[in-house]
């Protein structure tokens, strides 16, 4: 083949708005719409899809523009159709179909796979970019309960230490930034775990845990079992030292095995005044765990559960 011809085919593929004046101009011959006479003859142009577009795939297009062929045209007239069926010849032939396809699949400036985050049609990242209402953020802010419990007893000081928890009391905070958690919970997917940021995907180690919190990250597993109504009611009278009235009251009130915060910052300071000092840090703790690792969406309650985890205050210490 002539580097003459090289250079036209090469032009065809590079620009193929205006093919078919183009070719014409080349063969002496019409090819397309408004060229009656050897409609036949001419290779039928193709319709182009949303997929052929985005990998630029050549295709033959409407002729009302024009191309000038290049200087050096290859002589052979009949070379030059041969170049226009072999770039429709590339075109697959299910390339409609699949664009017509890739079309319905994922969210409109979202993800397009959507097998992995299979809730993200709840996720409040779909509701911003659809532009509807998102739900109000609810912060909530325990620095303030957790400061207000006193420490003094060297007694009390000592079980806590020894728990080795005590870094979750510098931990708490009294107010945060809310554009910084918005961004984060917009980025945040529960499927994964992990934030998916503009920049890449991150997560949350347990080096991270270790280094930030100071928190053990080698130890025994603890696995917290669901508890009956009479189970809570018995381990608050067993590890709190409270009445059973008053520890089946409290679960009553709160609809299970949960107690309130304020209940249990009443127990610690009624156990502090009388001296029962492995009851208070108990009590302590349990706040402590409540308003930091174990926070809910309730923002006022903690699970009694986590009790169990204190019943030896000397083996917590252990638990990873």
């Amino acid at each position: 083949m002539s580097d003459g011809f090289c250079s036209t085919h090469l032009q065809i593929m590079v620009r193929t708005r205006g093919l078919g004046r183009a070719l014409g101009q080349v063969t002496g011959r019409g090819v397309g719409r408004g060229d009656h006479d050897d409609s036949d003859d001419a290779p039928q142009r193709r319709r182009p899809t949303a997929s052929a577009r985005r990998q630029r795939v050549a295709m033959t297009a409407a002729h009302d523009e024009s191309v000038v062929p290049a200087p050096d045209v290859q002589d052979d007239p009949m070379e030059a159709p041969a170049a226009a069926e072999d770039i429709v010849a590339d075109i697959p032939a299910g390339t409609g179909a699949e664009a017509a396809e890739d079309e319905h699949q994922g969210f409109s400036g979202g993800l397009s796979d959507p097998s992995v985050l299979t809730q993200y049609a709840d996720h409040v990242a779909c509701s911003i970019w659809t532009g509807e209402e998102r739900p109000e953020l609810k912060l909530s802010f325990h620095g303030r309960k957790v400061h207000s419990l006193c420490r003094s007893v060297p007694a009390i000081e000592g079980l806590i230490a020894g728990t080795r928890l005590s870094p979750l009391i510098a931990c708490s905070v009294d107010i945060g930034d809310r554009g910084l958690l918005s961004a984060f919970v917009e980025r945040c997917h529960r499927e994964t775990s992990n934030f998916h940021l503009p920049v890449r995907e991150l997560t949350i180690t347990l080096d991270d845990v270790s280094s930030l919190l100071h928190l053990p990250v080698v130890g025994d597993l603890h696995a917290f079992q669901p508890l009956h109504v009479d189970d809570v009611v018995q381990m608050l009278v067993d590890l709190l030292m409270v009445s059973t009235e008053f520890a089946r009251a409290e679960t009553a009130q709160c609809c299970g095995s949960y107690v309130c915060l304020q209940w249990v910052r009443d127990i610690y300071e009624r156990q502090f005044q009388t001296g029962h000092w492995t009851a208070a840090a108990r009590a302590y703790v349990l706040h402590l765990l409540g308003c930091t690792l174990f926070a809910n969406k309730s923002a006022t309650n903690v699970h009694v559960v986590y009790l169990e985890a204190l019943r030896d205050l000397s083996m917590t210490e252990r638990y990873a």
